[in-house]
């Protein structure tokens, strides 16, 4: 099975996002991230997605967002 692009719109300082990076990481699945704190970015992923909250997690054709507490449960459905 082939994983979908990964996608992590983030902040420096969000114990969720960290939290969801080391997951990934240990799990070896790799992500291009995105910093929210850029004012571009927020607007981004506002347009897109309608929130500009830590952490956004996008999967191909579908986003999460909340804590990685409440994405994780979709998430490893997805990633395995």
């Amino acid at each position: 099975m082939t994983t979908p692009p990964i996608l992590l719109y983030t902040t420096p300082t969000c114990p969720d996002c960290q939290a969801l990076k080391v997951w990934l990481n240990q799990h070896g699945i790799a992500y291009t991230e995105r910093d929210l704190t850029d004012p571009a970015v927020a607007d981004q992923a506002k347009a897109r997605y309608g929130v500009r909250v830590a952490p956004i997690t996008v999967v191909g054709n579908q986003f999460f967002f909340g804590t990685f507490a409440d994405q994780r449960p979709e998430l490893q459905r997805l990633l395995g």
